[in-house]
């Protein structure tokens, strides 16, 4: 975010730097693939040279965490960033639904993947942390492709460490469980309940999308509910439809800030075939969309879209999915920019 001494001119020179490559330049399909084929920052460049918010060089940072390493059924989500980047590609600068030109109203460049240990979870987290942080300091707000959903987890250790956050969950699980396998508290179906444990998240601030499925025990759900966290199963939303859904979530995490996290498997494996644990009975993208475009204008410091598979994919289609969600989400976090400055 711009603090209040740069001028309006300088914010929108600054703008001007980081916009994607036109497509009426040079093809789509030429070059290497970037989010949204925007410009590629080094981390510590997007930061810059001052310190507290406002200081960064950009405003939203596309980042890549190709870590899988906590999946507890099929793998793939690791090369879930680079097929994602790829697919983005096809994306353009104005939403035709909303109207919101995104790279107009927020400095956005891609700031490449965060180093993971592929084989150490622990580790991984501590990496996670280290490069969120100085990112959180300079005011930079982050978009995330992950990887499997355990990245949210060191994400929020970044981006919750001064405040409780409010949460959007979107997903098929409620990613709420204890320990999996060996009693392991680091993996992809726990990150939402470490987080409200280490105080990142405030649980009455937390909505969770679209939960379906069955379930290895009910303390997944009987322990989010304790704390105080809204579940909307997929028969609610189904009964309710997607206007008042998106008005309670607003309700539920009110004028704070909020994350927001996309689990790809909130789509029905007919749209997103390619990801770890899918369950049938999804939203269509179309659906999707619609919820997305109905949060404008939330406080949101950040957001992911995780669990993008493409060893498991069929024609890149949940790739392209992830993308499509990925802009649109872009375009929440711009508005918001652009309100903050």
């Amino acid at each position: 975010m711009a603090d209040d001494s740069e001028s309006a001119g300088a914010r929108a020179e600054r703008r001007a730097r980081f916009q994607p490559a036109s497509g009426m330049v040079t093809p789509r399909f030429s070059g290497l693939a970037s989010f949204m084929r925007l410009p590629v920052l080094d981390p510590a460049e997007a930061v810059g040279e001052g310190a507290g918010e406002g200081a960064g060089l950009v405003e939203i940072g596309l980042i890549g965490i190709p870590f899988d390493g906590t999946t507890t059924n099929r793998p793939g989500a690791r090369l879930g960033p680079r097929a994602v980047r790829e697919a983005s590609t096809g994306t353009r600068a104005l939403n035709h639904a909303t109207g919101v030109a995104p790279y107009a109203l927020a400095a956005c460049a891609d700031l490449g993947d965060v180093p993971i240990n592929p084989v150490d979870a622990a580790e991984t987290a501590q990496r996670i942390e280290a490069f969120y942080r100085p990112l959180a300091e300079a005011g930079i707000v982050p978009l995330t492709v992950g990887g499997d959903h355990f990245i949210t987890y060191p994400v929020l250790r970044a981006l919750g460490a001064a405040r409780p956050l409010g949460l959007i969950h979107i997903d098929a699980h409620s990613d709420t469980d204890d320990a999996q396998y060996g009693g392991s508290r680091l993996t992809h179906g726990t990150p939402f309940r470490r987080a409200v444990e280490a105080g990142l998240l405030d649980p009455r601030r937390c909505i969770q999308i679209g939960i379906r499925g069955s379930m290895d025990a009910a303390d997944e759900r009987d322990w989010a509910l304790a704390q105080g966290m809204r579940i909307l199963t997929m028969e609610e939303v189904c009964a309710r439809g997607l206007p008042e859904v998106a008005a309670e979530a607003r309700a539920v995490v009110g004028e704070g800030p909020t994350y927001l996290s996309f689990d790809i498997d909130a789509l029905d494996p007919a749209f997103a075939p390619g990801t770890g644990t899918p369950e049938i009975g999804g939203f269509t993208t179309r659906e999707a969309l619609h919820l997305l475009r109905a949060l404008r204008g939330l406080d949101l410091v950040g957001a992911d879209v995780v669990e993008v598979a493409p060893p498991l994919d069929s024609a890149g289609i949940t790739a392209l999915a992830g993308a499509g969600i990925a802009f649109e989400i872009l375009c929440l976090l711009a508005e918001r920019v652009a309100a903050r400055g």
